[in-house]
């Protein structure tokens, strides 16, 4: 759904896509991309992890959480591993639109 409301942007586009931590941070390490959106929940290696390992190697990425209602205080985690954001499940478009407009056209 992410990867639909994105499409519609004209400011941003999918570069990549990880399906665990480990290849997530690979990915960034190889594209650089602008803004990083992760789950905190995920296979291999948890998102905390992943935003750690990312921010260790790129000091200044944007990375924004999306998170279930009920996983606050692993939000509060993440930001105080380096993430600049989150988002909500369940989201609404209008919701990611002006959050990545945010960071995206800064």
């Amino acid at each position: 759904r992410l990867k639909k409301i994105v499409a519609k942007m004209d400011f941003a586009e999918v570069v990549g896509e990880a399906s665990n931590g480990i290849e997530g941070v690979s990915l960034y390490k190889k594209l650089k991309p602008d803004l990083v959106t992760m789950d905190l929940v995920m296979p291999d290696s948890d998102g905390l992890n992943a935003i750690e390992q990312i921010i260790k190697f790129d000091k200044d990425a944007k990375i924004v959480v999306i998170s279930a209602i009920g996983q606050e205080l692993s939000v509060i985690d993440a930001k105080e591993k380096g993430a600049s954001d989150y988002i909500k499940k369940p989201f609404k478009e209008e919701e990611v639109y002006r959050t990545f407009e945010r960071y995206l056209k800064m």
